[in-house]
């Protein structure tokens, strides 16, 4: 294995290029994608669920990292990208609306997080908020709606679990503890749009330790109508989604 300057990453602080900006999808196999949308893409390591590629937006450099599913995972890489001079994360992933307005390929932008994880208590007490970085989430609608995507800008649940922590029931028990029986509708209730499972970990260690971070995620599924999504709808969200964060990145450089 080369040598590397973080534990997990695989890639030292030189591989970086002098990068202070980062792309944070969850998919490793989105981070190839989105490399390709930008100018010289490289890639730079795999580890895990951690997948790095460095490329250039106008001619400076940008780096995507996978993070995996969920909190503990997405604080590992953001951590080690922060080590290595990584200042701004921009995290694009897919999501589950839960409120009826939303359709099917809409876009997503994350003011602040419900804080339904266990990772971000390790950066923050409960009483700090998970917010988005103002400048990040500004770049992120300005890119959205430049697209001419329908935009909705607000707040997600951003939970540790798939299945109990965002209420679902079609599961092996079929059992929700009682803590969330009924809180989908609570939340809705509130005004949340959605559900995924980063932001919360995300957003709290970011705007903690005083670096920026923005999310926008492609709604893949609309909870109140169905569970489960379409392929090809699927597929044309996504790229949508990341379109969207490239264009933001270029605004942020």
């Amino acid at each position: 294995m080369a040598q590397s300057d973080v534990f997990h990453l695989g890639i030292t602080r030189a591989d970086l290029q002098g990068a202070t900006l980062a792309i944070v999808p969850g998919d490793p196999e989105r981070v190839k994608k989105i490399a390709a949308l930008m100018d010289e893409p490289e890639h730079l390591a795999s580890h895990r669920e951690f997948t790095t590629w460095r490329a250039k937006l106008d001619g400076k450099p940008v780096v995507v990292c996978s993070t995996g599913i969920g909190g503990p995972s997405t604080s590992i890489a953001v951590e080690e990208l922060a080590q290595l001079g990584v200042r701004t994360f921009l995290r694009v992933g897919t999501t589950g609306a839960i409120q009826p307005g939303i359709n099917v390929g809409d876009v997503l932008v994350t003011t602040a997080a419900v804080r339904l994880d266990g990772a971000s208590l390790h950066f923050a007490p409960m009483e700090f908020p998970a917010v988005a970085d103002f400048t990040c989430t500004t770049a992120l609608v300005a890119a959205a709606q430049a697209s001419g995507a329908a935009t909705h800008i607000g707040v997600t649940a951003s939970s540790d679990t798939f299945y109990p922590g965002q209420e679902r029931y079609d599961t092996f028990s079929g059992r929700v503890v009682n803590r969330f029986q009924g809180s989908m509708k609570e939340w809705q209730q509130m005004g949340v749009l959605n559900y995924e499972m980063e932001s919360a970990t995300l957003l709290t260690m970011c705007a903690s330790q005083g670096l920026r971070a923005g999310m926008v995620a492609g709604v893949i599924v609309n909870r109140t109508q169905k569970e489960i999504p379409d392929a090809v709808t699927m597929k044309q969200t996504e790229s949508a989604a990341v379109s969207i964060v490239v264009e933001a990145a270029r605004r942020l450089l």
